[in-house]
């Protein structure tokens, strides 16, 4: 072996920086393997057209942890964030539906719809907000792990008392978000379906799901723990684009005393006995290291880069029944001039919000079995952003770059042959609701699930690294009996988005992992485990 390190880390996205940094802070020798050109992972700029930039996929910041950012520094290193004018913009057949700019003004757009609905969402509001509180302080914190003996026991202790003493409401309501779909959830709060669509929009985002089924209500909660600039359940842009954040982290990592290794992919785990020795990179150079952390998911680690002998026989086949793979299909589109809706003609602020094309949740249920049935949706759920209007480096003047988030695609479809195709059904569908849109875009970068896998190694195209299903959620997250970020080989842990908190920009997985190691490495963390 060439080179040895006391960690290494596989893949540069934001988690394995955020792992890399605590790590070399506290003095160990660090070095970060990213198979791209760019460090990042799926936090990235890019210019895909002359002139154009644009997160090339993540593409909006909240859920990253308020402790990441001040640790790492980033608004000192520059780093800034816009929220949005308003949160969202639906159109639809009647009409529209706006989402954000106070309590009090979503509370009018809503009684336009209905009396009962803008009476109920106070309530709705504080519901979600008791159970996203509790998320929010479980983030940073390692589930306990079945199986862990004492160590494992003191954190079942100490988080279940959290969850004991939440009001018997928020145990109701929290029970009800993991195990209700968003339709049965909403249900209970609303009656309006625009309003319904509102929030059930939140329960498919990445997830190859109908809002009907059970347990969707909890990817719904998922994305509403995030805050922004201290404004909690706020969404916003990150000014030059998601990739800033990476840049900025990647330096924070540089001066913490860590390296960065780019164009250097990892090709296989190296194990001696039931130890991690390092890896070995595709260019045939080995690395040694006793502790690799791996920024990648749990489908892609263990079925492609570890040994099926090196990992428990029942661990191997629970792997091999991993549940990875999403509808998410991400558009970068230039455009010659904004969107110009059919229900609000003209610039506004509409246009620095996510515009949703999902009108109500029986639409987003047919995108779902429509994509079941025949690969893609016959149309497709659509959120739209447009980062342009709020931050003029991405694009030329009086040009613009818009985001096409789009959901339901089938990840097992051949989609060299029908990537285009879906393209053009997302242009039109939009379209339709904004009939300048489609001769106004001059290029657009398409990343459909296969080429969200073949760029980023998501498989199956999962932006979560697996599903947020139940059983693959806190302590089964990837599996139970390691869900606390160590893998089933000593001296490998898993700091990505398929461990405990999620998917979504968070740095919580990184966090919570470099401080099990750092735990494993001292005294107390040897005697306990």
């Amino acid at each position: 072996m060439t080179a040895r390190y006391d960690a290494l880390i596989i893949g540069g996205g934001h988690n394995g920086l955020v792992c890399a940094f605590y790590l070399a802070r506290a003095g160990l020798k660090v070095r970060v393997l990213e198979r791209r050109h760019v460090v990042g992972g799926a936090a990235v700029t890019e210019e895909f057209h002359p002139g154009f930039r644009n997160s090339t996929a993540s593409y909006t910041v909240s859920l990253l942890r308020p402790k990441v950012i001040a640790d790492m520094k980033l608004p000192a290193r520059g780093w800034r964030v816009v929220e949005r004018q308003i949160s969202n913009f639906l159109p639809h057949d009647g009409g529209y539906l706006k989402l954000g700019g106070g309590h009090a003004r979503t509370r009018a757009e809503f009684a336009r719809f209905s009396a009962r609905d803008a009476e109920a969402l106070p309530r709705y509001e504080e519901a979600l907000e008791r159970v996203a509180a509790v998320l929010r302080d479980m983030a940073l914190r390692t589930p306990p792990n079945a199986g862990g003996g004492i160590r494992a026991l003191l954190a079942a202790a100490a988080q279940g008392r959290k969850l004991a003493g939440m009001p018997i409401e928020a145990q109701r309501d929290t029970m009800d978000l993991f195990v209700k779909s968003a339709r049965d959830f909403l249900d209970g709060w609303f009656e309006n379906d625009y309003v319904k669509a509102a929030f059930g929009f939140d329960a498919v985002v990445g997830n190859y799901a109908s809002p009907d089924t059970p347990g969707s209500a909890y990817v719904l909660l998922h994305h509403v723990f995030g805050e922004v600039n201290g404004k909690k359940g706020a969404w916003g842009h990150s000014i030059g684009g998601m990739g800033t954040i990476t840049r900025l982290m990647a330096e924070a990592c540089a001066e913490a005393g860590a390296e960065i290794s780019l164009e250097a992919p990892v090709a296989k785990l190296l194990v001696d006995g039931n130890r991690v020795a390092g890896v070995r990179l595709e260019s045939g150079e080995e690395i040694a290291a006793g502790i690799v952390a791996a920024n990648i998911g749990p489908a892609l680690l263990y079925r492609r880069l570890v040994d099926r002998a090196d990992m428990p026989a029942d661990f191997a086949r629970r792997m091999d029944r991993y549940k990875a793979g999403s509808g998410t299909f991400r558009m970068n589109v230039a455009l010659s001039e904004l969107p110009d809706f059919t229900v609000l003609p003209g610039p506004g602020e509409h246009h620095t919000a996510g515009i949703m094309i999902c009108p109500t949740l029986d639409y987003m249920d047919r995108a779902y079995t429509s994509a079941r049935a025949r690969g893609m949706s016959d149309e497709p759920i659509v959120e739209m952003t447009i980062p342009s209007t709020v931050d003029d480096s991405l694009a030329p003047p009086g040009r613009h770059v818009a985001a096409l988030f789009c959901q339901q695609f089938a990840p097992g479809l051949d989609w060299d042959r029908h990537r285009e195709a879906a393209a053009d059904r997302i242009i039109d569908t939009v379209t339709r609701h904004a009939p300048n849109f489609k001769a106004a875009v001059i290029a657009r970068q398409i990343h459909s699930p296969l080429d969200l896998e073949r760029k980023f190694g998501l498989v199956g195209g999962d932006i979560m690294h697996g599903h947020m299903s139940l059983d693959q959620l806190w302590a089964a997250r990837p599996v139970l009996g390691h869900g606390d970020y160590r893998g089933p080989i000593r001296g490998l842990y898993m700091c990505g988005a398929g461990t405990h908190p999620g998917g979504g920009v968070t740095g919580a997985p990184g966090h919570n992992a470099a401080h099990e190691i750092l735990r494993d490495r001292s005294l107390l963390g040897r005697l306990l485990g």
